[in-house]
């Protein structure tokens, strides 16, 4: 392409008339659409050109999906998300663990952009509603700030800092001894995302006090490899009778949340010394030790599990032992996948047609009744799939697909993501008998019920990680 338009000719009659360009004579014959001239043979668009287009095209299409299933959840006032989208939310309840994922989300797509000349002004705005949903789970939190002091001196439930709260106010909505608060992997998992965030660019921590309670967050998650508590399904052990107990997933979300953010500058680089944050290496130490001493078992009464999954793959790639990575992914998959999915652990009842929603604890020897027909759950087939990008495995990111395609719902937002697949009444002596032999039904939530919110926002990711970083590969050549 030439570097300046083309000269004007003289027609030599001093009628001021000009020669024209699309002369054949002329090594010039047509113009591109910037008025350059082009050589003969040349296509007005570049092949990078096209690439350009084809990526801001695709970005554009993610951007309007985003609006549709995620962001328009977002609470106004603190950015909060909720578990489940949808317009008519009387609870307004918004669990931690989905908000981190669903900012997560939201920031993906603004690296993205980052990439593209025009992004429309986009990058900005979906890194902002990342920041306020980081800054709003901030702000419920350091209003807890005594429980952190006294959590710091006893590991004990009703010092746990709470996983659940109101979107819109930052209340908390249950009771300390209401609810299994007393998650160790929601910090961590915080945490981790917190150092990519700020590491990317965003400031999300702005002063002093929020430097001091983000380093006692991490007082608060170094004693996980001796500290019990409910682990990622808010259960504590199997048969949810109210106990808790150790977890591998949640002493693997900590070891790596304290390799993540050890030496950080909370402030980025307009940081000093003093908004660093520090991590005891004895304390990170025992916890690799106890994690990797666990696995491939999850816990006392847990053979397996499939928070496993989160913990030694993305996000947090907790474990740096192949062979004990690829032992725990194998038993999981040997003992818990389906044909809908991965289910949670063996004899989980969690919303079973066989268990009583009016208790919040299990009868001795109750989960008996859900062997075989544990409900199978997708978003471990879309954790698996990220997980496959991140090794570069191109079959097993085909296989992956293939199993979620025929999973997915069809809505007016797009494809959702069911919550679980179930088996009905009527089929549950035969699953029994047959195992894997009777359909199974989606949940109403991530179909007709409203927008499951994790799950969707982990499928988000993947689709992003699927396709955008292969053609920016190619724009970057």
């Amino acid at each position: 392409m030439a570097d300046s338009p083309p000269r004007r000719h003289s027609s030599g009659s001093g009628s001021g008339r000009r020669g024209s360009i699309y002369r054949s004579s002329q090594v010039f014959n047509r113009l591109d659409s910037r008025n350059y001239a082009l050589p003969l043979g040349v296509p007005e668009k570049s092949t990078q050109i096209e690439q350009q287009e084809e990526l801001v095209k695709n970005l554009n299409t993610y951007y309007i999906q985003l609006k549709k299933q995620i962001l328009q959840y977002q609470s106004p006032t603190l950015g909060l998300f909720p578990d489940i989208g949808k317009e008519d939310n009387p609870t307004h309840i918004a669990h931690i663990r989905a908000s981190i994922y669903c900012a997560v989300a939201v920031w993906a797509l603004s690296q993205a952009y980052r990439k593209v000349d025009d992004d429309q002004g986009r990058t900005h705005e979906l890194a902002q509603s990342a920041v306020k949903c980081m800054r709003g789970i901030l702000f419920c939190w350091i209003r807890q700030a005594d429980k952190v002091e006294d959590f710091k001196a006893n590991q004990r439930a009703e010092f746990a800092l709470h996983s659940a709260f109101h979107m819109v106010t930052g209340d908390p909505v249950y009771r300390d001894d209401e609810y299994g608060h007393l998650q160790i992997n929601v910090i961590g998992l915080y945490l981790i995302f917190l150092v990519q965030m700020i590491t990317s660019g965003l400031q999300i921590i702005f002063t002093t006090d929020e430097v001091n309670f983000v380093q006692n967050l991490v007082f608060y998650v170094e004693r996980a490899y001796r500290t019990p508590d409910y682990g990622t399904w808010e259960r504590g052990s199997k048969y949810n009778n109210g106990s808790t107990e150790i977890h591998a997933s949640s002493i693997g979300l900590a070891k790596s949340s304290l390799e993540s953010i050890n030496g950080v500058n909370l402030f980025g680089e307009q940081g000093t010394s003093s908004s660093v944050i520090y991590v005891d290496i004895d304390a990170h130490n025992r916890n690799r030790t106890i994690f990797e001493s666990i696995l491939p078992r999850e816990s006392n009464s847990k053979n397996t599990d499939a928070a496993l999954l989160s913990t030694i793959g993305w996000p947090a790639f907790a474990l740096h032992e192949e062979d004990i990575k690829n032992r725990t992914i194998s038993k999981v998959l040997r003992k818990l996948k389906g044909k809908y999915g991965i289910k949670r652990y063996l004899r989980d009842g969690y919303r079973t047609v066989l268990e009583d929603n009016k208790r919040r604890f299990y009868k001795p020897a109750e989960i008996k009744l859900f062997d075989g027909i544990e409900c199978e759950w997708p978003i471990f087939y879309i954790m698996m799939l990220i997980d496959k990008v991140f090794q570069h495995d191109k079959d097993g990111i085909e296989y992956y697909s293939q199993l979620i395609k025929p999973l997915l719902y069809d809505s007016e937002e797009g494809k959702l993501v069911p919550k679980f697949f179930y088996v009905p009444k009527e089929n549950i002596d035969e699953e029994k008998r047959v195992p894997g032999s009777m359909t199974r039904y989606p949940s109403a939530e991530g179909t007709t019920d409203g927008t499951f919110m994790l799950g969707q926002s982990v499928y988000f990711i993947s689709q992003l990680l699927g396709k955008i970083p292969l053609m920016l590969m190619i724009l970057l050549q």
